[in-house]
């Protein structure tokens, strides 16, 4: 995850008073991201790394820092804040402290980025047993800060590699674990990504699959024996029960991440299908439910040479601009980018496409035999001598939506899995030019290259702004 520095209200709280305001914040400068170790040939514990983006320094596109966690296997994946723009109302608070799950080894670590944001260190460190014995979860993913202060996580798991989609909360001070957020008995059976809307008093939560499904690759075999989830859950807010299941069925398996529109005031947002490759739409009704419609398909490919018959494009991260214009999405596998003006929330149009690497590529062991969309292979990615191995996984936008960021590693079973090459060379992270009015077109001369690390090659994952962005932050 990419994390991208903005500049903060001088008097109020953390982040900023609406989501058009922060559009107007500074540029970015660093950027956090995790950077894996596990699955690759190195022995060495996963790290934070924190990288310079600010084109008139000296040390551009480099890693300026690495913060080494203390343990081995941990599996560094998704991040977010003690506080954030949901606390934008408390000058008592500040946006100090990130929050950085473990997604095998199900450690939290708490990281300081106030006292050096450009040297980052650990605070502290919430136990594994921690989670186990008084939340009964394991395999903790998406953290949001809450506008009580407190802090809530996402888990997939439970202690036995089972599926179990709850919820921890941590004390936003002390960082101790205070308990579920669910009631007891009520956790849904898979989890993964949430995102709550309080004005509308509603949270909603995506399904991944069972670690002990996912932890050592992808087995088509496991969605039909179940252990991959295709449902969004609806929770009130207010009293942390589940109000519905959208079962988006086939169409909608593996439901990864969800977006409400920015605006505080909206009903209705999106959310990524990985194994389909769709997008679709969730929205409340007029009679104070809620639904979901298939808004955005992306069309398998007959090919050759490839484990399977058909390549999905398996749509793996999504994101929406601050001023809920523009969709972007990864394909992974088929290695694109796309842009969607989404102005008509009903009917999404394609703005904006670029290749970067991916299952594809025209000098690769694959050839496609039929492509609805009649799109030639395209030409390997080589960027300031660099090949591009991986496909675009997660992105990360600017404040005012100008540039995008995007890194290649998935998690780090399916890099070594789909992308043997990856895991063994590193990722990297590359930056796209936004058209206002719409249009991708690669940055030549961005690149930063995990493959060259001191420890040997790493998968970054996530990127983070120091000053928050639009994945971490949510509006009251």
């Amino acid at each position: 995850m990419v994390l991208i520095v903005g500049a903060s209200c001088s008097g109020c709280g953390p982040g900023y008073r609406s989501p058009l305001d922060a559009m107007k914040g500074s540029r970015e400068e660093i950027v956090y991201l995790p950077c894996i170790h596990c699955n690759t040939d190195s022995l060495k514990p996963d790290y934070l790394a924190t990288v310079d983006v600010d084109p008139k320094s000296p040390t551009f596109c480099q890693v300026i820092h690495r913060l080494p966690m203390p343990n081995l296997g941990d599996e560094l994946h998704h991040s977010g804040w003690n506080a954030c723009s949901s606390c934008f109302g408390d000058a008592s608070r500040k946006r100090n402290r990130l929050i950085l799950p473990a997604l095998l080894s199900s450690r939290v670590y708490v990281v300081d980025v106030g006292t050096e944001p450009r040297a980052p260190q650990i605070h502290k460190i919430v136990d594994p047993v921690d989670l186990f014995w008084k939340c009964g979860l394991a395999n903790p993913h998406t953290t949001h800060c809450l506008g009580n202060g407190q802090i809530m996580i996402s888990c997939i798991g439970d202690p036995t590699g089972n599926g179990k989609g709850g919820f921890v909360l941590l004390d936003g001070k002390t960082f101790e674990v205070v308990g579920n957020w669910e009631h007891s008995g009520e956790a849904v059976n898979f989890g993964y990504d949430f995102w709550y809307q309080p004005r509308h008093n509603v949270m909603i939560s995506t399904e991944w699959g069972a670690p002990k499904a996912l932890a050592g690759g992808f087995n088509p075999a496991h969605v039909k024996e179940g252990l991959y989830g295709s449902c969004l859950h609806v929770w009130d807010w207010t009293t942390h029960r589940k109000l519905q299941t959208l079962d988006l069925g086939e169409d909608g398996a593996i439901p990864l991440e969800v977006r409400f529109l920015h605006d505080p005031d909206a009903t209705e947002g999106y959310v990524g299908c990985a194994l389909p490759g769709t997008v679709y739409r969730f929205y409340r009704t007029p009679k104070g439910d809620w639904a979901a419609e298939r808004v955005i398909s992306v069309p398998n490919k007959k090919v050759e040479g490839w484990a399977l018959p058909e390549m999905p494009g398996l749509i793996t991260d999504i994101l929406i601009s601050l001023d809920d214009r523009f969709l972007y999405f990864s394909n992974w596998l088929h290695g694109d980018i796309r842009q969607y003006d989404i102005t008509d929330r009903r009917s999404p149009r394609l703005v904006g496409q670029v290749f970067l690497g991916g299952s594809l590529v025209s000098d690769g062991p694959v050839r496609v035999l039929e492509d609805p969309e009649k799109q030639s292979q395209p030409p390997p990615r080589i960027i300031k001598g660099r090949r591009v191995s991986g496909g675009p996984q997660m992105l990360q936008l600017s404040l005012d939506g100008r540039r995008l960021y995007v890194t290649t590693s998935l998690f780090s079973g399916w890099d070594k899995q789909f992308y043997p090459d990856m895991a063994k060379d590193g990722s990297v992270m590359m930056q796209i030019d936004v058209s206002v009015s719409g249009g991708l077109s690669l940055n030549e001369n961005f690149l930063v290259d995990f493959g060259k690390e001191p420890d040997g090659p790493a998968l970054a994952h996530e990127v983070r702004y120091p000053g928050g962005d639009c994945t971490s932050d949510i509006w009251l």
